[in-house]
């Protein structure tokens, strides 16, 4: 049977559980993926239909074409329906070792964690999902109680990489091996690699099969985030991690001078534009942790983009670029990623 053949019920799954979730209909949502988990497998299912669906969302919400109460709904209706998946499949005793699957503190994208729980217990893994935004403390108490084989942590948004690194550090300095996953940890895994984690797989099926493959060894000396990103030691980082509500407030105010527009907006356009500025800011910051120019720059396009979508004119990003840059006059590396940014 040639190979198109094979994909073709997967993307019609994909769309048709795309239209049920978008019209908010739970029951043929759940119809759809249980009848094509008849055909293709759950595993299938869980990665080629919901997993698509899901990134889905994330495009048509930059695209301004659903809201963010539509992104939500879609994102709940995927969760349940991975939960009729996981309850209509047999049970089956597990034969392989213990895994522990979180999300890093503040990351609450948690499908992309839950779905990679459940192939892993598919492949007859003993698996501990402790979902959305789990501390640090509490995911290392946890480690030490339960003693997995491996601990995978998913982080997608950039700005927690800080927060995965110091997680990482926590759990190879407990004993227990790390795999990282998901958007955050950038393309091919770099910020993974450099941040010591001992493995990295792109997606849920890639992190399987490495776990089906192989043991992760045991980590060896215990290590601090900053033995592994030696430029922090400039403190820049630190400082304008800091000074985030200052330097929003500063240049909001000026921008006001620069774009005077901006005087008449309404209170919600005020709110959007300081919710804006701030993950400007918190995405500089982070750049400068991993010492990334190209981090920053991305998140500006993407910015402009997502403007544009909206009616907002993109060009509004310079004058921002510019007054946040005399704030961080002092700050040579901030100042040489904004510039990149340009």
């Amino acid at each position: 049977m040639p190979e198109t053949a094979l994909k073709a019920p997967k993307v019609d799954a994909a769309d048709d559980l795309w239209e049920a979730a978008l019209d908010g209909d739970e029951r043929r949502a759940t119809d759809v993926v249980l009848k094509a988990a008849e055909e293709d497998g759950h595993e299938v299912v869980l990665l080629d239909v919901i997993g698509a669906v899901q990134r889905r969302v994330g495009a048509e919400w930059a695209a301004n074409r659903i809201s963010v109460a539509q992104e939500h709904a879609i994102t709940a209706i995927n969760d349940r329906a991975v939960s009729a998946l996981s309850i209509t499949r047999p049970y089956e005793a597990p034969t392989r070792g213990r895994v522990t699957v979180a999300c890093v503190d503040g990351e609450w994208h948690a499908l992309p964690a839950r779905l990679l729980a459940e192939v892993l217990s598919l492949r007859g893994f003993r698996v501990d999902y402790l979902g959305a935004q789990v501390p640090t403390p509490h995911l290392i108490t946890h480690l030490h109680r339960t003693g997995p084989d491996v601990v995978a942590l998913s982080s997608s948004i950039a700005t927690r990489l800080p927060v995965a690194h110091a997680t990482m550090t926590a759990c190879q300095a407990a004993g227990v091996p790390v795999m990282v996953g998901g958007a955050a940890f950038g393309e091919g895994g770099k910020y993974a690699r450099r941040f010591g984690a001992n493995a990295w797989a792109a997606d849920a099926r890639q992190a399987a099969d490495m776990l089906v493959e192989s043991r992760l060894p045991v980590p060896g000396t215990p290590h601090q985030p900053i033995d592994d990103l030696p430029h922090l030691v400039d403190q820049e980082y630190t400082l304008v991690t800091r000074s985030t509500p200052t330097l929003v407030r500063s240049v909001y105010r000026a921008l006001e001078e620069r774009v005077p527009a901006m005087k008449d907006y309404d209170d919600q356009q005020r709110q959007h534009t300081a919710e804006d500025l701030k993950h400007i800011v918190e995405f500089l910051a982070t750049s400068l942790y991993v010492d990334d120019d190209e981090l920053f720059r991305a998140f500006i396009a993407w910015t402009g983009d997502v403007l544009v979508a909206r009616s907002v004119p993109a060009r509004v990003l310079g004058p921002t670029l510019d007054l946040l840059s005399a704030e961080l006059r002092d700050f040579p590396r901030a100042r040489r990623m904004i510039e990149a940014a340009r």
